[in-house]
């Protein structure tokens, strides 16, 4: 029988990129039986040769930058600056959670208790299984493919089936770092393929990052087999400007929160309320900005939005527009689905005003350059509608008063607060989803635990 295959499509063209390859159902399973067997010895590596290891990766990422940024732009339409920007933000990630891991990952020696000795050890979990999104196709994966194995574990890595080419070239720098054969793979599999990952018996944790409907799926799959889960799945995540703010930088800041990434990220702003002393000038100064984003190939150096990773997403904007403008919403500026030169997946640049709370474009994910703006009374209106959602990923507040700010945090149902920022993950902080954005959290110290297991030492000293 021949081997099914995947076909890449170039968003900003609709022509085939590439065609690989899948791995069939005895090779996944192969694959997961190799991973038990090199977890067994890798468990056992020394710390310090696991951050040996992951240095000698990082540099061998960095000797594939350009290449690996070209890749990801052609997969997913990211523009190639962008990419760029990607690649350099996974090596710092990286480079930290290696820093970090030594001291992490020892042994918690508890008080002194006359005739005991008492400990805690972090044992890896073994083989982990990351089904990772296209978005960010190298952070997604880095945020725990990197403390999995610096802890111990053997990855199996299934990316989008949009952006496959960036698994292989992880698996291809681990490998020239030295990393033992099977401690990570990449694995190219459909859904059924993802399916004999998901239910193999070799799977002990499962970490997913994409849609909430898809998150449900595979919480259900793993809780077959008790395996232990991590999900980061959607956001909706709001902007509050209060009167005090700068408008100067907030504007600039909140508009590429919006717009970066053509709207395709997880904490992007995707909704934005304003206080309705500034609103009239903010609003003027913030479709000045959003006009001057160049949409266009990616691979031009001027471009800032290039094309939707996904032809299916136009139909969700437009939709959510289409709805938006019947209940009374005015498009100040895009609001269609555009071409380049007759080609690709372009949706323009879009803002929305006299918007309700309700609507779809403020309340389900649009993960694409589209942005409603809604006036409100003050920091009660607006901790209130920044509430009314059942995603919690993240959430901004612009202000110059730090003040008001640390009143109002503890009232923001997300996982990570900003002030004066958005859209950025500090590796130092766990990043976390409430509500429906997601269960567990990664990097920071508390990223490795979720890829390791305690246990307790309890001994009893006899003279």
């Amino acid at each position: 029988m021949p081997a099914r295959t995947l076909q890449l499509e170039n968003p900003a063209t609709n022509e085939v990129l590439q065609t690989l390859a899948m791995h069939d159902t005895e090779q996944v399973r192969d694959m997961t039986a190799n991973a038990r067997r090199a977890f067994h010895d890798w468990r056992w590596t020394s710390i310090d040769e696991r951050i040996a290891i992951t240095q000698r990766f990082v540099a061998e990422m960095r000797k594939r930058q350009e290449e690996i940024a070209r890749e990801i732009t052609l997969q997913m339409g990211k523009p190639l600056k962008q990419a760029r920007n990607e690649v350099n933000t996974m090596i710092d990630r990286t480079n930290y959670m290696a820093e970090i891991a030594q001291a992490t990952l020892a042994d918690e020696i508890l008080p002194d208790k006359p005739g005991f000795m008492r400990k805690i050890a972090h044992e890896p979990r073994g083989v982990a299984l990351d089904i990772a999104a296209w978005n960010y196709p190298l952070l997604i994966s880095i945020n725990l493919v990197v403390p999995a194995i610096l802890a111990g574990n053997a990855v199996l890595l299934k990316h989008s089936s949009l952006t496959p080419l960036c698994a292989l070239r992880m698996q291809e720098a681990y490998r020239a770092a030295g990393l033992p054969e099977g401690v990570m793979q990449a694995v190219v599999v459909d859904r059924e393929g993802a399916e004999t990952l998901l239910t193999s018996p070799n799977i002990d944790a499962v970490f997913f990052t994409g849609s909430v409907p898809g998150g449900y799926e595979v919480y259900q799959k793993a809780a077959a087999g008790l395996k232990r889960v991590g999900l980061e799945l959607g956001g909706k995540d709001p902007a509050y400007v209060r009167a005090d703010a700068d408008l100067a930088t907030t504007i600039p800041n909140v508009a590429d929160g919006a717009f970066y990434n053509c709207g395709q990220s997880c904490c992007a702003v995707e909704r934005i309320y304003v206080d309705q002393k500034i609103y009239p000038q903010f609003l003027e100064a913030f479709l000045a900005e959003v006009k001057t984003y160049k949409l266009g190939d990616p691979l031009v150096e001027e471009t800032y939005l290039g094309p939707l990773a996904q032809k299916k997403q136009m139909a969700v904007l437009d939709g959510q527009v289409q709805e938006g403008v019947q209940r009374g919403a005015k498009v100040l500026c895009g609001g269609s689905a555009t071409k380049i030169n007759g080609r690709g997946n372009y949706f323009e640049p879009t803002v929305l005003v006299n918007v309700t709370n309700d609507m779809k474009v403020m309340q389900e994910e649009s993960f694409g350059p589209i942005i409603g703006i809604v006036p409100v009374a003050g920091d009660e209106e607006a901790v209130r509608l920044m509430n009314d959602s059942r995603f919690g990923l993240t959430a901004s507040i612009w202000s110059r008063d730090q003040e008001a700010a640390l009143k109002l945090a503890p009232h923001v149902e997300a996982g990570t607060v900003y002030l004066n920022r958005c859209d950025y993950l500090d590796p130092a902080l766990p990043w976390i989803g409430y509500k429906e954005s997601g269960l567990g959290c990664s990097l920071s110290h508390h990223g490795f635990m979720e890829v390791t297991k305690p246990k307790s030492y309890h001994f009893k000293i006899v003279p």
